[in-house]
């Protein structure tokens, strides 16, 4: 329902309301039928079901498949060692998954408030989680906004939406109906949504949604849905399934070998088993969760929280990463970055010299007196950001706002989108009004409007908020000021051009991101003209091919239409909650790892959706904390692009370690294979192969994860979703590598038993060294040792 569209009269008549309110019979009467306005925690993950869900994965399935064979056979020690790190990773895994449950719990305590409401006629306070459709509530600064409301009257009331919208300044709100069909919620200035705060003025409104039916109860819907799985769990459950049919068809091809030969079955049979157990490694479960806790450990350094451990390995994987613009692309402060005076465009801290009843000077003084801004003792300024952003230039000069005090005022609203302010200027009045350039040029005298107005649109192309100012003298106060008296015939004086500017460290992080073949992509509430010239200046569009698009065009196009041009589009601007959704979901349908930045409630559905979702520490509410994998504790985009570095560098030891550990179980496995086929005693006893499975197998395993980057870790694309753990030559390398350290070690053992020596003991060693030698030679995929030196990072 388009309730901005209708007129109050419509509204009151659909809701069977009034300007006194309900009744509360009919109220009661609406409660029992729609419920109570609050929001449902749908489907439950009880702390049972989540722990169960830790043993799913194919890994670890085929590791208590190993302890129960390893019990079978008397092997006890394989078996507690092997549940052991079983337990281990699925207690991690359980308090990682367990502390995500608090997203929806967040969500209904932002809900939990008291609201003033007109209920027969009476101003009474009610628990919010009792109003219904029709009702009138009284909004007032600092109130939170209980239900989504269509406002009915209102004085100079504003509404910080920046959690629900991504809009950074609090937005001025009207009643008057607004007649443009699918407006995004930003641009909804005659509504007031569940979850947002009333920063200034006051109003009355009218309940039009309560419950799961507000805005804000759609996105607690969005947050139900299921989380994708990470790279890593995928790949490790395509190399779970792989290595179990690989284990199965040599436990079998043995025991058949052996049958034929007329060997004793329940020897072969148990036998067999004990191939299998050497053939699974079991060290490597832990290996990678200690790999990926210790870098977890290390990105706390540069301001990264992670909460989720497969979240490291993620950020390695990601191709695309859809960035929020305030705050993260930029300074989240807005500034003064042009001023056109007299004819001329100036930087702010560059006007020419003031002299007496000079512009400049009069400009200056309406910077600082037509401002609500306060200059506190220690010389900061606290206020409205825009208004910040004009008294800093005005002290740049000296000039306070305490020279001339405020006499009188015509206040700021939405529709006239003008203040005026009075003061003493000697013997005579003056005041001073600043506005909108369209509203205020028409009223000022002895002016070229259309070139102006040409000027207006060059400062707006560079995607600035243009705010005008004038001035008029007044031989005394006027006793009532009136905007359709006292705002007419004014001379004009000139124009700023306010941006939140970007971090200086952006351009830097844009650039390394495209050449680690990651596509950036801007998705903000704001103006597209203002996220295009950002996303311009840093680097995000930087070709005819790049596209910038609005919330209304996403929502005009369908999904093989989306699907035809989401690589192309890098800007989205005015966005909804669910298109946010709808981006990042495309995305992934077109074979991308999505990495999604964002702050507010609207971006919590986006974030879990993301294969890795990124909330910001300093200015995120607890909804987007609890909903994101990684928190970055200094909302700094380029922060990101260190995490996506030691990502890439944990993916590629992770891949070294898993390269190491197939390649000595193989070994071990041909050993125990071949020696009995080639008429010699089996080598190792089952004590052996536990000892080189968690020692000589899983400490140097370990040392791999600290093993340092590679020069071209960031100079290189994303690894290709669809690669295996065996892709790229690593599963011949695994062959071919156990097929040499098994091919020396029998050599050893032959020549040992000719010898008449301990052969047993050389087996051992001679395997061991082996394994040594191998962790030395594949410590990089691109350089020998020789180069990169003996000593890990």
């Amino acid at each position: 329902m388009n309730w901005y569209r209708l007129g109050i009269e419509e509204i009151f008549e659909l809701l069977e309301t009034g300007k006194k309110g309900l009744s509360s019979v009919n109220a009661e009467e609406k409660l029992s039928l729609l419920g109570l306005n609050e929001l449902s925690a749908g489907k439950k993950n009880g702390a049972w079901r989540i722990l169960l869900a830790q043993f799913k994965d194919v890994m670890i399935l085929v590791l208590l498949a190993a302890a129960i064979i390893s019990g079978i056979i008397g092997d006890l020690t394989d078996t507690i060692v092997i549940l052991v790190i079983v337990i281990l990773n699925a207690l991690i895994g359980f308090f990682q998954e367990y502390r995500a449950e608090k997203a929806m719990l967040a969500l209904k305590h932002m809900a939990l408030t008291q609201a003033k409401v007109l209920r027969d006629g009476k101003p009474v306070w009610l628990p919010a989680t009792l109003l219904v459709p029709g009702d009138l509530v009284l909004l007032e600064a600092g109130c939170a906004v209980p239900a989504d409301v269509r406002i009915v009257s209102s004085v100079n009331i504003r509404v910080e939406e920046a959690a629900l919208t991504g809009e950074s300044d609090a937005v001025d709100k009207v009643s008057h109906p607004l007649i443009q069909d699918g407006l995004a919620l930003g641009d909804q200035i005659n509504m007031a949504f569940k979850g947002t705060f009333v920063a200034y003025g006051r109003a009355k409104a009218v309940v039009v949604a309560t419950g799961m039916e507000t805005e804000l109860g759609r996105i607690a819907a969005m947050l139900q849905q299921d989380e994708p799985p990470t790279p890593l769990q995928q790949r490790m459950a395509a190399f779970g399934k792989k290595l179990s049919l690989l284990v199965l068809f040599l436990c079998v091809a043995f025991f058949l070998a052996g049958w034929f030969r007329g060997e004793n079955t329940v020897k072969m049979v148990l036998t067999s088993i004990s191939l299998a157990v050497a053939a699974i490694p079991e060290a490597l479960p832990a290996v990678i969760t200690i790999s990926l806790a210790l870098a977890a450990k290390r990105m706390i350094r540069f301001n990264c929280l992670i909460k989720k451990l497969p979240a490291v390995e993620t950020l390695g994987a990601v191709s695309f990463i859809c960035t929020d613009k305030t705050g993260t692309l930029t300074k989240n402060k807005m500034y003064v970055e042009e001023i056109f005076i007299n004819g001329q465009s100036y930087p702010p801290g560059a006007l020419p010299a003031i002299r007496e009843n000079d512009n400049i000077g009069l400009l200056l003084q309406a910077f600082a007196l037509n401002n609500d801004a306060l200059l506190a003792d220690d010389n900061s300024i606290i206020g409205d950001s825009t208004e910040v952003a004009l008294m800093a230039v005005a002290t740049g000069y000296n000039i306070k706002g305490s020279i001339w005090p405020r006499l009188a005022e015509i206040a700021f609203d939405a529709d006239r989108k003008l203040m005026t302010t009075f003061h003493h200027d000697g013997e005579r009045i003056v005041s001073f009004t600043k506005g909108a350039p369209d509203v205020l040029l028409p009223l000022c005298r002895g002016i070229d409007q259309l070139r102006l107005q040409e000027q207006v649109d060059l400062m707006a192309r560079k995607g600035d908020r243009i705010m005008g100012f004038a001035y008029r003298y007044w031989n005394a106060l006027p006793e009532k000021p009136g905007s359709a008296v006292h705002e007419r015939d004014l001379h004009f004086l000139g124009l700023t051009g306010i941006i939140d500017p970007p971090r200086e460290e952006v351009f830097e992080a844009v650039r390394e991101c495209k050449a680690a073949g990651i596509v950036p992509i801007m998705i903000t509430g704001d103006h597209p003209l203002t996220a295009s010239t950002i996303a311009e200046r840093i680097g995000i569009l930087d070709s005819s091919k790049d596209i910038t698009i609005t919330g209304q065009q996403l929502s005009a196009m369908n999904n093989e239409q989306l699907l035809e041009k989401i690589e192309t589009i890098k800007v989205y601007a005015r966005v909804s909650p669910e298109q946010k959704l709808r981006i990042v979901k495309t995305l992934q349908q077109k074979g991308h790892y999505v990495a999604m930045t964002g702050d507010g409630v609207n971006d919590a559905p986006s974030l879990k959706r993301a294969n890795i979702g990124i909330a910001m520490g300093i200015t995120g509410t607890d909804v987007s904390k609890e909903a994101a994998h990684m928190i970055l504790l200094d909302d700094n985009f380029s922060t990101i692009i260190k995490a996506i570095r030691e990502g890439r560098k944990i993916y590629d030891n992770i891949l070294k370690f898993i390269k190491y550990l197939m390649t000595t179980n193989s070994s071990e496995l041909l050993v125990l294979l071949l020696g009995p086929l080639l008429g010699m005693p089996i080598a190792l006893l089952p004590i052996h192969i536990l000892w080189i499975n968690l020692v000589s197998d899983g400490l140097p395993a370990v040392s791999l994860s600290f093993e340092k980057a590679e020069k071209n870790i960031m100079k290189r694309p994303p690894r290709p979703a669809q690669e295996s753990v065996f892709g790229n030559g690593r599963g011949l390398h695994m062959i071919w590598v156990g097929v040499l350290m098994a091919a020396i070690s029998l050599a050893a053992q032959r020549w040992a038993i000719s010898q008449g020596l301990h052969w047993q003991t050389i087996v051992f060693n001679v395997l061991c060294l082996s394994q040594m030698g191998h962790v030395l030679a594949i410590r990089s995929e691109y350089q020998s040792f020789f180069k990169i030196g003996f000593f890990f990072e």
